[in-house]
């Protein structure tokens, strides 16, 4: 009965937060970080104040959840992790997949819409969103190309530079026209073309010798 009810709470719990946090993203793009209260959040997400500051005590602890959660919301338990010494395109367009999943959800653009509208007054905004959020992603691939190398399935002798660019690539058709085009909206099939030149760019430079297409 005890674990009944706990996992009712966990799950009541888990839906408040949700609710505050998509409430705040709203609230963040129609006012701005600055005009957006935290009492303002708890009325939208129809919460109580004292429920709302007992996870987020600050605003800026609540935009930080957001961006982790954000960032952490791609793939789900049962994707698919490519594994070192597998074939390097095949995991390359399992990595290329879930990113473009991940930063082509509407609540990604939304989320570095918020940031590059506040910047100027509130930096921090920045500073979490690359080193809570772009960051681990980043180093996460980087991890993996690193171990490929080392594994002699690879040669990717400066990793770094190789996610910028793999990420990148992906970033610039799938995320990037979003920030000016409000109708920017690629069809599935055209997102896997632009996931599959970007695996191909990649092995004709990082892919063995005998590997290469």
């Amino acid at each position: 009965m005890n674990a009944g009810l706990s996992a009712h709470h966990q799950q009541l719990a888990r839906r408040k937060r949700e609710a505050i946090t998509a409430a705040a993203t709203k609230l963040f793009l129609e006012r701005g970080y600055d005009g957006t209260s935290l009492a303002k959040i708890a009325q939208e997400a129809v919460v109580s104040k004292s429920t709302l500051f007992k996870q987020f005590p600050t605003k800026a602890a609540l935009f930080e959840a957001i961006v982790v959660e954000y960032w952490e919301g791609g793939p789900g338990p049962t994707a698919p992790v490519p594994r070192t010494g597998d074939d390097l395109g095949a995991g390359l367009s399992v990595i290329g997949r879930q990113y473009a999943d991940l930063i082509g959800r509407p609540a990604m653009a939304a989320l570095f819409r918020i940031v590059i509208a506040e910047l100027p007054r509130f930096p921090e905004l920045g500073r979490a969103q690359f080193e809570l959020g772009k960051l681990p992603y980043f180093i996460s691939v980087q991890h993996y190309l690193e171990a490929q190398h080392a594994a002699g399935t690879a040669v990717v002798p400066d990793a770094t530079s190789a996610t910028n660019q793999f990420l990148g690539l992906i970033a610039n058709y799938v995320l990037w026209p979003r920030m000016l085009l409000p109708d920017w909206d690629p069809t599935p099939a055209d997102v896997d073309r632009a996931v599959d030149e970007a695996v191909t760019t990649m092995l004709a430079r990082h892919a063995r010798s005998a590997d290469k297409p």
